[in-house]
């Protein structure tokens, strides 16, 4: 199928405005492999070191014939999504001795639960604890005794750290692995309902936490369609998994067929294998373009609109938040995953799941079809699923058709005619909405806006009954120079019950939303921020606002940009660690550039 020509427009415009930082990058990657296999010139002391713990495969590393595998895992016991990483390394290993390979844990990465976080102060990590897995995974890999890398993880801002490590390390072969999700539990729908009862005083704390136990409620990743499932999605979108492996099972047979397979091939893949494949022969611009589309696709976390862009970076390969309007206005929503449908991914993998997804858009010339991927070129390869027979992992191909209308569409009739996001722009600066569980009608409101510094004084505010009438509510100094631009998820449950009430309301903020969030209109990752004098530090109680993302404006009548800004006070900043994270702030770039304390 010949290639949709706004898509490759979009392309071409990103490998023009990538090439100088694209070829320092490769010439980078290519001067880091220059040497060969990096532990065959450390002296012997330092190799030494390396291997002293090694009982089992010491002389394998001596002799250096086989890859030695470095793995970063961000396993721990908190998140549900990172607790089936406890046996991955000793289920890598011995895989990795059948092949005369072997593997070492090279670094364990830190890994927050946004899901424990929202609402506290723990949260103003969030977004920073992204650059410090990055740097994190690079002090594992530093020690250059590893030919090639597998990643495990699978949550919110781990993956895209990962995949930064994995980029600085371009020359390394490199194979991501995930966990798989939970089974199904208490649907998100009357999860969400139960919440908002609760913000409204209809049920007690006790109603509440029996419906998030059962919500979330054993290993794996949470089953709605957030940012840890929206990582899981690019994965493979961009060829770093194995193709089907996003959501299997954890703790099942496939799980650990998968599991075992991906650490044989990245073996291979290595300077001392059979087919030489550095990561940054798969992470082009071609691989990101692929990614935006099946985050259009999907309708998946806004998140991603500054991790995809930092990840990049991290590639040589600059984004910018209209390639992500000019794709979604040719890519079609085609999934219907919660919060923007009543499925979970566990029904959406059950009803053809990504290699159906993959399949449409590679048959309507949506996505570049000839990237390289982990098991060869081409995109083809993820139409089919994995299984097992007998004992042998095999791929067949996938679903021809949807086996649920209701979650997965097709081309011809999809659920909307263009992807679940919109890029905004005025005199209020930039911003991006998700408008794939927005209903149409509410996707442009013109209100009064009441100005808040912080999400608590909103839900007081809610508690109230300050909230009559349509309000777009603004929630400033959220961005990553003010406080480290914490998720405002807590938001949801009010916004929502004053929607229902029939008032029509917007929420407006340069920090974040969780990937959960969508049924209401939010014009979020507002730039330039707050703190650095952004549009949005002029409003005051009353002032008219525009949110159109119908036409994507956001904007406020012209005079009042002519006032006066006074900051408040944000130098208290103690707490769960956060003094520590200041050079982050000081250094955090603006959300539209990644949000990002790096400058590559």
């Amino acid at each position: 199928m010949t290639l949709n020509a706004r898509l490759n427009a979009v392309t071409n415009r990103i490998i023009a405005r990538s090439a100088q930082a694209r070829a320092r990058y490769l010439t980078q990657m290519m001067e880091a492999r220059s040497e060969g296999p990096k532990r065959t010139h450390l002296s012997c002391g330092n190799q030494a070191h390396a291997y002293a713990p090694m009982e089992f495969d010491k002389k394998a590393l001596v002799t250096g014939r086989g890859a030695n595998v470095g793995i970063i895992t961000a396993y721990n016991d908190m998140l549900s999504a990172h607790h089936p990483f406890a046996s991955f390394p000793s289920d890598i290993k011995n895989a990795l001795r059948s092949v005369g390979a072997t593997a070492q844990v090279a670094a364990g990465v830190p890994a927050m639960c946004d899901g424990v976080t929202q609402g506290q102060d723990g949260m103003e990590l969030s977004l920073f604890s992204r650059d410090a897995i990055a740097m994190s995974a690079a002090i594992g890999l530093s020690h250059n005794v590893f030919d090639c890398a597998v990643f495990l993880g699978v949550c919110d801002k781990i993956v895209p750290g990962l995949v930064i490590a994995a980029a600085r390390f371009g020359h390394l072969p490199a194979v991501f692995l995930p966990a798989g999700p939970m089974p199904s539990g208490l649907s998100n729908d009357e999860k969400a309902q139960v919440r908002k009862d609760f913000a409204e005083g209809k049920c007690d704390r006790d109603a509440l936490m029996v419906a998030e136990m059962a919500s979330y409620h054993g290993p794996g990743t949470c089953t709605f369609y957030g940012t840890a499932n929206t990582n899981q999605m690019l994965m493979e979108f961009m060829g770093l998994h194995l193709p089907g492996s996003s959501f299997v099972a954890p703790n099942t047979p496939l799980r650990a067929a998968l599991t075992m397979e991906g650490a044989k091939i990245v073996a291979n893949l290595s300077d001392l294998g059979n087919s030489y494949l550095p990561v940054s022969d798969i992470l082009d611009e071609k691989a990101y373009v692929n990614g935006i589309v099946g985050l259009m696709a999907t309708g998946g976390s806004t998140n991603l609109l500054i991790h995809l862009i930092a990840m990049a970076r991290a590639s040589g390969v600059l984004l910018d938040w209209v390639d992500f309007q000019d794709i979604a206005d040719v890519v079609p929503l085609l999934t219907r995953i919660y919060p923007n449908g009543l499925a979970d991914v566990n029904h959406f993998h059950a009803a053809g799941g990504l290699a159906l997804v993959l399949r449409e858009l590679l048959n309507a010339g949506l996505l570049h079809d000839d990237t390289q991927t982990i098991v060869g070129r081409g995109l083809a390869h993820y139409t089919k699923e994995p299984k097992l027979v007998d004992g042998t992992l095999i791929w067949e191909e996938g679903a021809p058709v949807s086996l649920n209308k209701k979650i997965i569409a097709t081309l011809e009739a999809p659920f909307q005619e263009t992807g679940g996001l919109s890029a905004l722009s005025g005199n209020l600066g930039h911003g991006v909405m998700k408008t794939s569980a927005v209903a149409p009608e509410r996707r442009v409101i013109t209100a009064p806006c009441r100005v808040f510094h912080d999400q608590i004084s909103v839900v007081a505010a809610f508690r109230a009954g300050e909230f009559t009438r349509d309000v777009v509510v603004v929630v400033r100094y959220q961005g990553p120079k003010a406080n480290g631009m914490p998720e405002l998820h807590g938001l949801t449950p009010c916004l929502m019950a004053l929607q229902d009430r029939g008032i029509r309301v917007a929420l407006v903020s340069d920090g974040r939303m969780s990937g959960a969030s969508g049924k209401i209109p939010a014009a979020i990752h507002l730039s330039p921020e707050a703190i650095d004098d952004g549009p949005i530090a002029y409003l005051q109680d009353g002032d008219i606002v525009t949110l159109d993302a119908v036409a994507g404006i956001i904007s406020v009548e012209p005079g009042v940009l002519n006032r006066e800004i006074t900051h408040p006070d944000l130098t208290d900043c103690f707490g769960v660690g956060r003094e520590m994270f200041g050079i982050f702030r000081e250094r955090a770039g603006a959300a539209r550039d990644g949000a990002s304390v790096f400058e590559f």
